[in-house]
């Protein structure tokens, strides 16, 4: 090789490299290469094909062939009697032609060549780092001939450039995808969305936008296993994947996704791309001999109706996403204006009783459960009410931010200590009761640790685990729609907490859920013990509940007695044990003391006046 030989191939490695470094695309450094090859070989016609995963070619570069041919080849099979190059990439080894006419690897390609002047092809192999080909150099000749020397060390000097290129190319496109890409399901992840939404909207076209949580995702993961869990987040992915081209799924994390419905302009047009998914995604999912069904829950909003910039647009569907959540689990809800007044309500509430929580102005006010038939005290229900700006506030006013399940597990927590306080006070007071009630929520069971943490907090006061009854209310136990709640529940149970179900009838729960449900207390709700006396059929459904309860082996326990009337009433249907205002409000600790110390089993007088039992 001369002297300007030498050079002439520096100046082209040069020049690719450059190239490579300043991150221009492939098929842009195969064009250049192909291009400077046939300068320093003018007799020459250059082409560059790519070797796929699955042993398909793909054109990468070829300027000075026309655009049928490349067309012509691209999606062959590799083989041994694929032409030139489709051989040498199957033998893995230079294949030269020096006769296309006659030779029988172009057998069925020589009809696309030889009307373009070209009588001769040698291809060389191009390997990546780990020794597999992924793709092809080849020079074809207007001459039946092989390569010369000088060919020769100009396509060394190539295909060593464009397997650089083409492995620059590999590790930028896995980076790419590493950043912008969900590694479990393949989409978009929240950076590439970000990207995707703002693109859309500087693009001033019609869009919605849905938000959706993969329901009881944690039930699979605790039940099952996280394996199972990530086989769902992956199937629930790839369902979402084949819905419709219109559509741009993507991963946002944990259970969440986003899609984007290109073209979308109105809330009925989402709508129909929602039952769209929701049937797409709806379905079995097998793993490990083990079934298990996926359901999504969604919320959307339309750019333009429900927001113009990605911040607003984005917050209004995780507003109707939310909202879905609470009243339409499984289904989907557009965003309405007046979400957005209720989630700043919300997100207030939150904030206030973040504060009183950190703060500790949560205290325990105590409402008696008594005997009917004697009057006396057998046991409390521990209401939490929070001291604001020298009132004192029902947290039922600060219902809606106990959805955040930290802040509800936080309020739980400090209940149990003051109550296990309280508790241990009457014991070593000597009064006696037989337990105390307190309410946990469904941020409680979703943390996991709801029987460790009552074990510790007792323990550390002392206080017998029978005396303690856990208040669950009908809409967590049923409302999920999973068996986590109950389970959950059992295993409380059989550490010897007694377990109530709490304003049963009110909207959730019916008589064949007494069946599976695992508590020892029914509550009936006040709304039919005020009907008492008043309303014909409230009376049969209380007197025919106390009759099935007690045959159940349960206790029930009347809700919202004010009335004498109320109480008689319940006495002749058989049950035995009320609360309510008949007897006396919610009272603090001290005052919880003075009632115990009065009207405890034991000490209560069953002759007392009404008046006094107000207490």
């Amino acid at each position: 090789m001369t002297g300007s030989e030498t050079e002439q191939l520096l100046r082209l490695q040069t020049e690719v490299l450059e190239a490579v470094a300043q991150g221009e695309a492939l098929p842009a450094i195969g064009r250049l290469l192909c291009q400077r090859a046939e300068q320093l070989a003018p007799e020459t016609v250059c082409s560059i094909l790519l070797i796929d995963e699955h042993n398909t070619v793909r054109a990468l570069a070829a300027p000075s062939l026309p655009k049928f041919y490349s067309s012509a080849i691209n999606g062959l099979k590799v083989g041994p009697k694929a032409g030139s190059c489709g051989t040498a990439a199957y033998r893995k080894e230079e294949v030269v032609v020096t006769d296309i006419a006659t030779d029988p690897l172009w057998d069925d390609f020589r009809a696309l060549i030889l009307p373009l002047g070209l009588k001769a092809c040698w291809s060389t192999p191009i390997r990546n780092p780990a020794g597999q080909v992924v793709a092809t150099f080849a020079f074809y000749f207007r001459t039946a001939r092989g390569p010369s020397a000088t060919e020769r060390n100009i396509v060394d000097t190539c295909a060593h450039l464009c397997a650089l290129a083409i492995e620059h190319e590999r590790i930028r496109d896995r980076n790419f995808r590493l950043a912008y890409y969900d590694v479990l399901t393949g989409l978009p992840n929240r950076g590439r969305y970000n990207e995707l939404l703002s693109e859309h909207i500087s693009m001033d076209q019609p869009f919605g936008l849905i938000l959706l949580d993969i329901d009881h995702l944690k039930s699979v993961n605790d039940t099952i296993g996280h394996a199972a869990g990530d086989r769902l987040i992956a199937t629930v992915g790839a369902r979402l994947s084949a819905v419709h081209p219109t559509l741009i799924p993507c991963r946002l994390g944990g259970d969440e996704f986003a899609i984007i419905a290109r073209g979308c302009s109105s809330h009925d047009m989402l709508e129909h791309w929602a039952s769209m998914v929701s049937d797409a995604t709806t379905g079995m999912v097998e793993m490990a001999g083990q079934s298990f069904e996926a359901h999504v829950t969604m919320g959307g909003a339309v750019f333009g109706v429900d927001g113009t910039d990605a911040d607003t647009l984005s917050q209004n569907a995780d507003f109707a996403l939310y909202h879905a959540k609470e009243a339409r689990r499984g289904g989907y809800m557009a965003f309405e204006a007046d979400l957005r007044t209720e989630m700043t309500r919300r997100i207030a509430l939150v904030r206030q009783l973040d504060q009183a929580l950190a703060d500790n102005r949560v205290e325990p006010y105590y409402q008696p459960i008594v005997n009917l038939e004697t009057n006396e005290i057998v046991g409390l229900e521990a209401l939490a009410r929070l001291r604001m700006g020298g009132e004192l506030i029902s947290v039922g006013e600060f219902h809606a931010a106990l959805t955040d399940p930290r802040l509800a597990c936080e309020l739980t927590g400090k209940m149990l200590e003051q109550v296990a306080r309280d508790m241990r006070g009457w014991l070593d007071a000597g009064i006696d009761f037989q337990h105390v009630g307190v309410n946990v929520t469904t941020g409680d069971f979703m943390r996991g640790d709801l029987a460790e943490r009552i074990i510790d907090i007792f323990g550390r006061a002392n206080v017998p685990l029978s005396h303690i009854v856990l208040e669950v209310n009908e809409a967590v136990f049923v409302g999920g729609g999973d068996r986590s709640v109950p389970l959950a529940v059992e295993a409380l149970r059989s550490r010897g907490i007694l377990v109530a179900l709490d304003d049963f009838g009110t909207g959730f729960a019916s008589l064949t859920h007494l069946l599976s449900f695992p508590v020892d207390i029914i509550k009936i709700d006040r709304s039919f013990v005020t009907k008492l006396g008043v309303d014909g059929p409230s009376e049969t459904v209380v007197s025919g509940l106390v009759d099935i309860v007690r045959k159940l082996g349960m206790r029930i326990v009347a809700e919202g007695i004010e009335h004498l009337e109320q109480a008689e009433a319940l006495r002749r249907f058989g049950c035995r044990l009320g609360q309510g205002y008949l007897y006396s409000r919610p009272v603090s600790t001290r005052q919880t003391t003075i009632l115990l110390d009065a009207y405890a089993q034991g000490r209560a007088n069953g002759d007392e006046s009404t008046s006094r039992r107000r207490a």
